[in-house]
């Protein structure tokens, strides 16, 4: 949707992979009200362009789903990027064998030309993965509004991983739609993507991990486009319009010692098998499962510590782990800049960012691009060296 500006590089990278063998499927997509709209017309005269651009190609397959022209855009119920993304997958599914795989792209991610063939060795390399979330990385546009939320927004989903990955969770990932892969086979296992308006690829990434062990380690990056976007309803572009006005109240930097009380209850699962004992969490997941016998009826079904451990983990997924961090957090009142601060010497003391910056007068807000540059770089290496470390999430 609207990516005319974008297609080109898009399809750029994709004429230069060094893997050959592949079909592009591209839904170009708006609501249908949008043509009477004269706010929206221009979103899709862009789509129409982006239409007329696909045909033109050559060089590959292209199959076009076109819920963009007139009279066949989205209806008022069902629309969005979550229905998009599933109506494309849905259309390989139909035709694809269950051996071949579906690589998740978006209209404004680059990558290098190498990128489809590491996805391809990926899956050999480790047969019963089902999944890949591949690393990602924002280049700067050279716009400061732009770059400066964008940097935040990405210190944010780092140090957010980063606790996952150092407490070993088993949803320690981070979904964006341009930057997973899968089996066609587990794509069909699952049910296929649930169409969420936003976040489907948080919730489709979320349904592959408790399905089977998914990649986090990958040889490759994508490069997703930093920029203002209001086509979804959280996510990237969303984050940054409220974090540019000022508003990062949903993108806080939490205390790190939340993600250790997940990591205390995780560890108390195999414990609860033989009866009920508190854990830090117990409070929260009694109040949000409206029960005071979570555990109970998981025994009931599942008769093995080992399977009733991992009835424990699809109970209190990554869903309910983000909610309870944020549930947590809205007890406490310490600041951003403490916390990260705080996370920093507590868990990687000495380190050369500790240094590198004047704590006592840094601002998200305020400071110089390159202070806060060098600690989204900073914080990219560190997740990377946990994902090197850990390489595939099984659980």
């Amino acid at each position: 949707m609207d990516e005319l500006e974008y297609i080109s590089p898009l399809l750029d990278c994709i004429k230069q992979q060094a893997y050959k063998s592949f079909e592009l499927f591209v839904c170009v997509n708006q609501p249908d009200t949008w043509w009477d709209d004269k706010d929206t017309i221009k979103v899709c005269e862009g789509n129409a362009a982006t239409i007329s651009a696909l045909k033109r190609i050559s060089d590959f397959p292209v199959h076009i789903i076109d819920k963009s022209s007139k009279g066949r855009g989205w209806d008022e119920k069902n629309y969005g990027v979550g229905w998009a993304r599933k109506t494309v997958m849905d259309a390989i599914d139909s035709v694809a064998d269950k051996n071949d795989i579906i690589l998740s792209l978006d209209g404004d991610t680059t990558f290098d030309p190498g990128y489809f063939l590491s996805i391809i060795e990926g899956f050999a390399k480790h047969s019963k993965v089902n999944a890949i979330s591949v690393p990602y990385y924002h280049p700067l546009s050279g716009h400061l509004d732009a770059d400066r939320a964008i940097l935040r927004y990405e210190i944010y989903m780092r140090y957010y991983a980063l606790n996952l990955l150092r407490i070993n969770n088993p949803y320690a990932f981070s979904a964006l739609g341009s930057a997973i892969a899968c089996k066609v086979s587990a794509y069909r296992a699952i049910g296929g993507l649930t169409p969420h308006k936003s976040g489907e690829d948080f919730y489709f990434l979320q349904k592959l991990r408790k399905y089977g062990p998914i990649i986090i380690h990958h040889t490759q990056k994508v490069y997703p486009a930093a920029r203002f976007s209001d086509r979804v309803f959280f996510g990237t572009g969303p984050a940054m319009i409220k974090g540019a006005g000022g508003d990062w109240l949903s993108y806080p930097i939490y205390k790190y010692e939340l993600f250790d009380e997940v990591k205390a209850t995780f560890d108390a699962f195999p414990d609860l098998f033989e009866k009920d004992t508190e854990t830090p969490m117990s409070g929260f997941l009694n109040e949000k499962f409206k029960t005071d016998s979570i555990w109970q009826p998981l025994r009931k079904n599942f008769k093995t510590t080992d399977k009733f451990v991992r009835a424990c983990q699809h109970k209190v997924d990554g869903l309910r782990i983000l909610q309870y961090i944020k549930w947590g957090q809205g007890q406490r009142k310490d600041g951003d800049v403490e916390n990260l601060l705080q996370f920093l010497r507590n868990h990687y003391s000495g380190d050369p960012l500790i240094l590198a910056v004047d704590w006592g007068n840094f601002s998200f807000e305020l400071s110089d691009l390159e202070i806060l540059k060098t600690i989204r770089n900073s914080l990219a290496e560190k997740e990377e060296v946990w994902q090197q470390k850990i390489k595939i999430l099984n659980g």
